[in-house]
């Protein structure tokens, strides 16, 4: 009996199609591409079209949370810029979701040493007025290994300090307090839950963002305090006296909505059924006016669609943009967009999403279920966003937020690393507002997806898209 190895050998000799199967063709790009990638890197740098898309964004609508009045406003915005730039095709999909409303909210310390604390409730938290004794944890472990039943009656209070990082590291323990923390303490016996922010500033600004409540347990109000008013908790708790403190929060889920995801798509030359996917999500939080979260994806990646549709000649694959509705809240969009798609997963050639503020972009690489015929392609594409101060960075990154879902059907996906160092000053707060932005940190990005989405969509074959269940990396 001849050994399964030769046999396959043999085969692959007899029958060229089964060699190409099982080994594909690496990815290529030619020099005219690699040469008008690098023509639209130095135009995008010198172009304003991100800059005037996120002010438009942010000074004609202003804060647009999923659900909110704003939030058509800000769909039928995104459907007249992407005609504005140009976009062969735009239109839009819809995506339901439960609605969360604030009203207001107040907290004071009461007694010997009453004074206001400046605070904001989690995103998902019920309305409710409660005083009670607060308990200072350090962290999340600390509350989770509490006595059962120690916090009856009391508040939870978690006093996590996020330490900065350029690539924001640290937010996977600020967001697991922000997300499993109000459990952990309703489990104790705790009446209410305070956490320090999810930050790394010292402005007197609370950072909100979406909790969840665990199935079974009645949730309880829960908030964000300042840096400097869970300094200021802490160093009352320190004198060794109880404080007691009322937070009182006029908040909570009021039925459904649905919002969309806007999309605009320019054209490709030869094979414009497949298409290139870059976006940024549209919704932003209430506090500020949503600049670099994610005004900015949005500016980056329309603007890098207009300018590759400005081209005398298109990429062979089409270049589709989008702009998702209410990621904040749980990745609605995201989720909606590869559920209605994931049929159509291989002719996603790659998809990537800009969602980390407007710094500089530093690191690129990209994933799939099968890159590696890919890896020459994408290290020719580092090459040219090298001079932007790029460098390739290969095993490292993941998907962006809405993409994520997408690629755990199999989608390629690429990482464009943005300089996260002070994002988590303004992330979710009042201070997200427009004159964050450095514009020509801005103009970097646009042409680091400018260069990346002209030539993934350009390119002689596949970044491995393939409709397959997988578990994509985090970033």
């Amino acid at each position: 009996m001849m050994r399964l190895a030769p046999l396959v050998l043999a085969l692959a000799v007899a029958c060229p199609s089964l060699s190409h199967a099982a080994q594909p063709a690496a990815t290529g790009l030619s020099a005219q591409s690699l040469d008008a990638a690098a023509q639209l890197r130095e135009q995008a740098l010198a172009d304003d079209t991100g800059w005037k898309v996120v002010e438009s964004l942010t000074t004609e609508i202003g804060p647009r949370m999923a659900g909110s009045e704003a939030d058509p406003k800000a769909v039928a915005w995104a459907q007249a810029k992407f005609k504005a730039l140009g976009f062969d095709k735009v239109w839009t999909e819809p995506v339901t979701f439960p609605k969360w409303q604030r009203r207001s909210e107040h907290a004071a310390v009461l007694g010997e040493h009453a004074q206001p604390l400046t605070l904001t409730a989690l995103g998902g938290s019920p309305a409710g007025n409660v005083q009670g004794e607060v308990v200072r944890f350090a962290d999340l472990a600390a509350l989770e290994a509490a006595p059962e039943g120690s916090l009856k009656g009391k508040i939870a209070f978690v006093d996590y300090q996020m330490v900065a990082a350029r690539d924001g590291r640290d937010y996977g323990n600020g967001s697991r307090i922000r997300s499993r923390g109000p459990s952990a303490a309703i489990r104790k016996g705790a009446i209410g839950y305070l956490m320090r922010s999810a930050g790394t500033d010292s402005h007197r600004v609370a950072h909100t963002g979406i909790t969840r409540f665990d199935e079974g347990l009645t949730p309880v109000p829960s908030a964000a305090l300042s840096v400097p008013d869970a300094n200021q908790l802490a160093r009352l708790l320190a004198l060794g006296k109880p404080v007691r403190v009322q937070l009182d929060l006029d908040c909570g889920w009021d039925g459904t909505a649905t919002s969309y995801n806007v999309i605009g798509e320019i054209t490709g030359s030869s094979l414009p059924d497949e298409v290139v996917v870059i976006g940024g999500h549209l919704d932003s939080w209430d506090q500020g006016t949503g600049a670099i979260d994610d005004g900015a994806g949005v500016g980056i990646t329309m603007a890098a669609g207009h300018l590759i549709g400005q081209l005398k000649h298109a990429p062979k694959r089409s270049i589709r943009v989008i702009a998702f509705a209410n990621e904040e809240q749980g990745l609605y969009g995201g989720k909606a967009y590869a559920e209605a798609h994931k049929d159509q997963v291989r002719l996603h050639q790659i998809g990537a999403e800009s969602d980390f503020g407007a710094g500089r972009i530093y690191a690129f690489n990209t994933g799939s279920p099968a890159a590696e015929a890919s890896r020459a392609a994408t290290a020719k594409i580092a090459e040219v966003l090298a001079p932007l101060g790029i460098e390739y960075a290969p095993d490292k990154g993941g998907p962006g937020p809405d993409i994520g879902p997408s690629a755990a059907h199999g989608m390629a996906w690429a990482w464009l690393a943005q300089d996260g160092t002070d994002y988590f000053n303004l992330h979710h707060t009042p201070d997200d507002t427009l004159d964050k932005i450095d514009p020509k940190a801005l103009a970097q990005n646009v042409a680091a997806y400018a260069v990346f989405a002209y030539l993934a969509a350009d390119a002689d074959g596949s970044f491995g898209s393939e409709k397959k269940e997988v578990t994509p990396p985090s970033e």
